[in-house]
């Protein structure tokens, strides 16, 4: 069943009213036996199953269904491709359970104070807090401010060394802008 397209039975409807192809090849294509091919032709298999496009899938080519069409000996091949299925970890929330989440603000003041360079919304983003809270932490008005303890939220498993590390480059980059923007400000009002 390896070989066989995705949502066989609905590929096969989809070939019955779109190709002239026998009904051993789609039987064979989506690994159906020829007699459900044949009930599906008939209307007494798979009734409201909406066909399903092999082509647009990629599991298929126009040119593949063609010679087919024109040789019926000749079986379908399905398209051999590759999902490039990676693990997206910054799309993924991770839970962070009640106990430590007192953790946040405290790594967010840890990063106040270790990482200056880093604007409020990058410590936001990377600890799991709101810029307000980061605002308010930097302003020492954080309604619990007395009792914060600067953690190192990589060493809490917060975020990564990775994600840290790119952070830190992204504020470099922003620096290294606005001094060439100040110095060009600064080259213009002299002249």
């Amino acid at each position: 069943m390896s070989n066989a397209p995705l949502m066989p039975m609905a590929t096969a409807v989809w070939l019955l009213d779109n190709t002239t192809l026998t009904f051993r090849q789609i039987a064979e294509f989506c690994n159906l036996h020829e007699v459900e091919v044949q009930g599906i032709a008939d209307g007494e298999v798979a009734k409201g199953i909406v066909g399903y496009n092999p082509i647009i899938a990629g599991q298929l080519t126009k040119e593949e269904i063609e010679l087919s069409s024109k040789d019926e000996l000749r079986p379908l091949k399905l398209n051999n491709y590759n999902l490039d299925i990676s693990e997206d970890n910054n799309k993924i929330k991770k839970y962070v359970p009640l106990s430590k989440r007192q953790d946040k603000p405290d790594s967010a003041l840890w990063l106040l104070k270790q990482h200056g360079s880093l604007k409020d919304s990058q410590i936001a983003k990377l600890v799991g807090i709101t810029k307000n809270s980061v605002v308010a932490i930097r302003n020492k008005s954080y309604w619990n401010f007395n009792n914060l303890i600067a953690k190192d939220p990589v060493a809490m498993g917060l975020f990564s060394q990775k994600d840290l590390q790119e952070a830190l480059e992204k504020a470099e980059r922003r620096i290294k802008r606005e001094k060439k923007q100040k110095e060009k400000e600064r080259l213009n009002n002299n002249n």
